[in-house]
């Protein structure tokens, strides 16, 4: 079974807060002065990984809303492209620069909490059925739970090496 793949709806929701915390976790001990440091070997900084993650479940909770209401959101972003991300995400960095660590983390974390609530609101149709909601397209094999799982479960472990790779790249350069 692939990795997007859950039996239920709690099973997702498990999955997202497990790997969640094993992230958040990873950010203990960084320094506040830290938080925009670039290093050759790591391609985020730790408040870029904490923005992109925040950029992207407000996201995927807008287009939910957005055709809730009636209306067929742009996706991925109103101005943006799937093939020029860079940009989009450039704007996530920007909307959160002035934000330190610890108040990044703690959206993070009530992102994450407002994120699996709106999963709980879901029927078990709604998460694993294609095509119960337009935004996720007639793509075979993309119900939302898959939408639900790159932009939560996989990014949240994808960036806890990303974040390990900065303090041991950090680590080095002391």
């Amino acid at each position: 079974m692939p990795s997007y793949q859950y039996a239920s709806k709690q099973e997702l929701k498990d999955a997202i807060h497990a790997a969640y915390l094993k992230l958040d976790a990873e950010f203990d001990g960084i320094a506040e002065a830290d938080r925009d440091l670039r290093l050759p070997d790591a391609d985020r900084t730790p408040a870029e990984i904490l923005a992109y993650q925040l950029g992207w479940l407000a996201l995927v909770q807008g287009w939910d809303a957005e055709e809730a209401a009636g209306g067929t959101p742009e996706m991925p972003a109103p101005g943006y492209k799937w093939n020029r991300l860079g940009e989009m995400y450039e704007d996530f960095y920007r909307q959160h620069e002035a934000y330190s660590l610890t108040e990044l983390r703690a959206m993070l974390a009530a992102a994450e909490a407002k994120w699996l609530d709106w999963i709980e609101g879901l029927s078990e149709e709604e998460l694993f059925v294609q095509g119960a909601r337009r935004w996720t397209g007639d793509k075979p094999n993309w119900p939302m739970a898959r939408w639900i799982h790159i932009n939560s479960a996989a990014p949240f472990g994808t960036f806890r090496g990303k974040i390990r790779k900065w303090k041991k790249a950090r680590k080095a350069a002391e």
